[in-house]
């Protein structure tokens, strides 16, 4: 069979029954999504205006590459990228340092997550924010509960649905008060405006190109197409059908370029729609360096309609993310540790920090900021490990990358690490 390359960025043209097989990417792709994305887009397009567009644009290139490596881990392999690293990584003490740091990051996007849902239901409801980080995690733990019970695509229709309502609620502003077009095409250009500009660059890619997705990609992959049936998974049927086919492995790999493809092209809209949205209506405002801020300031120049529609994506935003994150932990514990701790029981451990930090008062859009910061440093664990495994041919057979898909994600690895590297020295220079 051929080998199949990232590079290759044009899918070819999917079977119709092939569109069932669509799915795990979308749900990945939610974590594109999540509060933390909103308040560092929202946060840079209000200070900086569109100086930091060309990071939108390129993040959103560099996570297409990656989570279609991830995918293609799972459906080749039929083994998630924390399975396949817990298997190489004999050393047990090696195995619980790589697994703390991946769950730290784990921890750091669930508290993302669950404040931007608390913050969410504040703006819309009222809410005390201690009260809606509960309530949010209430509602994580029914979305889990479905994975469990009914099975990957229930999982995904649920989670779909969320992603069609963020849509929806980022996008609308920017129909109802478009960007400036010349300050879009000046945002392409590569630069930075002092410390605050990277630090922002820094929270923009680690809540674009999360640690956690990368791990979840592969998982959701192989749930669908490689061990459903052996975890006692109802295995759809489609996915099934294509199982039985010699080339079966081809197709599914079709069907995730499609995936991928469409998968990045929403969060990347919806990301950048959300930067110009505070670029165009936000820049010097004064008090929209927060969530709860930049919803007054969308209520007094836009109207109560576009801001209640922030709010609700912002509220669908963290529930769906965090189902998608409470996933992910699982998996990254039970491929590294070989300890499955039901998804339930994960759920209420994994709220705690988010709690603790709504109860104390901190700042929840400074929480939210930082904590993608925080990912952002996450990141090379997960993506060199899965450029170096999906390259060699002992892992994927014929299936591993070509030279030029590798040499795109030691590029991407080496721009991100630089990129931490920097904003570490700016802010130790300050």
């Amino acid at each position: 069979m051929p080998k199949n390359s990232v590079i290759d960025m044009a899918p070819p043209a999917i079977a119709p029954r092939s569109l069932w097989l669509l799915g795990p990417a979308l749900v990945a792709g939610v974590a594109y999504l999540d509060p933390g994305n909103v308040a560092s887009n929202m946060t840079a397009g209000a200070q900086y205006g569109y100086l930091l567009v060309w990071v939108v644009l390129a993040g959103n290139i560099m996570a297409w590459l990656i989570q279609y490596l991830s995918a293609k881990l799972g459906v080749v392999t039929g083994q998630s990228l924390p399975e396949v690293l817990g298997a190489r990584l004999r050393n047990r003490w090696a195995r619980r340092a790589y697994w703390l740091q991946a769950e730290l990051v784990a921890m750091a996007t669930d508290l993302a997550e669950v404040i931007g849902g608390a913050v969410a239901l504040n703006l819309l409801f009222d809410v005390p924010l201690l009260l809606g980080g509960f309530i949010t995690g209430a509602v994580s733990m029914i979305v889990l509960a479905v994975q469990s019970r009914r099975g990957p695509r229930h999982f995904e229709f649920v989670i779909i649905s969320l992603m069609a309502i963020i849509t929806f609620g980022f996008v609308a502003g920017v129909f109802v008060a478009p960007p400036d077009p010349a300050g879009v095409v000046g945002g392409i250009v590569p630069r930075f405006e002092g410390t605050g500009s990277v630090l922002l660059a820094a929270s923009i890619l680690g809540a674009t190109i999360m640690p956690h997705a990368i791990y979840a990609h592969s998982s959701l992959a192989r749930d669908r197409f490689g061990s459903s049936g052996a975890r006692g998974q109802k295995v759809d049927a489609a996915a099934e059908a294509v199982r039985t086919e010699p080339s079966r492995i081809r197709r599914l790999l079709t069907a995730t370029r499609w995936d991928v493809s469409i998968a990045m092209i929403i969060a990347g809209s919806v990301n950048l729609c959300i930067l110009l949205l505070a670029a165009a209506n936000l820049a010097g405002v004064e008090g929209t360096d927060s969530l709860e801020g930049a919803h007054a300031a969308l209520a007094a120049g836009l109207g109560p309609v576009v801001a209640t529609f922030f709010a609700v994506g912002l509220l669908a935003s963290g529930l769906a993310s965090t189902s998608v994150g409470a996933y992910a932990g699982a998996e990254i514990m039970h491929g590294l540790l070989h300890v499955r701790i039901p998804l339930l029981a994960r759920r209420l451990v994994t709220l705690i920090p988010a709690l603790v930090i709504l109860g104390l008062g901190v700042d929840p859009t400074l929480a939210l900021v930082l904590s993608q910061v925080a990912l952002s440093f996450g990141i090379p664990f997960a993506l060199i490990p899965l450029v170096v495994l999906t390259a060699q041919r002992r892992t994927l057979g014929s299936y591993a990358n070509r030279i030029w898909t590798t040499a795109a994600g030691i590029v991407a690895s080496i721009l991100l690490i630089t990129l931490n590297g920097a904003l570490l020295w700016l802010l130790a220079t300050g």
